[in-house]
């Protein structure tokens, strides 16, 4: 057995390696939400910065699980798509023909402060984390609560952690996984929550771009929603050729939309019923 085995197995050695690299003694936390992990990171910092315990925290999450057996596990409860033939059409979210999502692997790491803090250092500042939900399905350990209900509440209480009206919402930036269960329920939850202004609502899935980051997803489609609102662009969703008939809501298909933007939310499920909402502004 290699003697660091223990340290390579550890969730909390990659937050340990930073706080020691950089000589960080405030806290330091490692968020193990599955799917949801990073946008609870965000969302945690965000609390940490607003109930002054901190003026800085360093947020974000990474994910490399593009290995022979965590393709093989995930394969095996048929959460991946199986069109090997034509990969860059194989993550389809809110089609009919969707089968699954497509693994991938990266980082995002995002500095979050007090206005204040940020005005002091004189650094650009891309946009405000104002809202934060996070909720439990209680339900099942991979499938999500018929309806998406854990995800409404998740939703509901980013808006009201923001304090903003549902109908001020510009941009959804959707989990939008590309399975089955998951593109039918969230389009289910946003109906729900959003009521007759889903249908005008503009929502994007950039998972049929990126694949699927897995734990680091909340963190990086975070940045996407900052930079959306900074650009006011719209990232669109790639391989909505045929819209699945319980997928009914506007989600961007296939072309990028310039818009203006001034709110936009993010929403992050994993596996074990954890959602994570994160609602960001200019």
């Amino acid at each position: 057995i290699n003697p660091l085995a223990i340290t390579q197995l550890m969730p909390n050695s990659s937050t340990g390696q930073v706080a020691i690299k950089f000589g960080i003694e405030g806290p330091s936390l490692t968020i193990t939400t599955a799917c949801a992990a990073s946008a609870n990171a965000v969302g945690e910092a965000k609390n940490l910065i607003e109930n002054g315990i901190v003026d800085m925290v360093i947020t974000g999450g990474t994910e490399s699980g593009t290995t022979p057996m965590t393709i093989a596990a995930f394969a095996q409860i048929r959460a991946l798509s199986t069109k090997n033939e034509t990969p860059t059409e194989a993550c389809s979210p809110f089609d009919k023909n969707r089968d699954g999502f497509v693994m991938a692997e990266g980082s995002t790491v995002l500095v979050l402060e007090s206005e204040e803090s940020a005005k002091k250092r004189g650094v650009d500042i891309y946009g405000y984390v104002d809202g934060y939900g996070s909720t439990t399905d209680a339900h099942h350990i991979t499938a999500p609560a018929e309806g998406g209900a854990g995800a409404v509440r998740a939703m509901e209480k980013a808006l009201n952690d923001a304090k903003l009206e549902k109908n001020n919402v510009d941009y959804v930036n959707a989990h939008g996984t590309s399975t089955p269960a998951n593109d039918k329920n969230e389009t289910a939850a946003i109906k729900t929550l959003f009521e007759e202004d889903s249908t005008s609502l503009n929502i994007s899935s950039t998972k049929s771009m990126t694949g699927h980051l897995l734990g680091g997803a909340g963190a990086f489609e975070s940045l996407v929603c900052l930079l959306s609102l900074k650009n006011n662009k719209i990232p669109p969703t790639i391989n909505l050729n045929n819209p699945d008939i319980d997928c009914d809501l506007n989600y961007t298909p296939n072309v990028l939309l310039e818009k203006e933007l001034h709110t936009a939310m993010s929403n992050s499920f994993g596996f074990g019923g954890h959602n994570a909402v994160l609602v960001f502004s200019k």
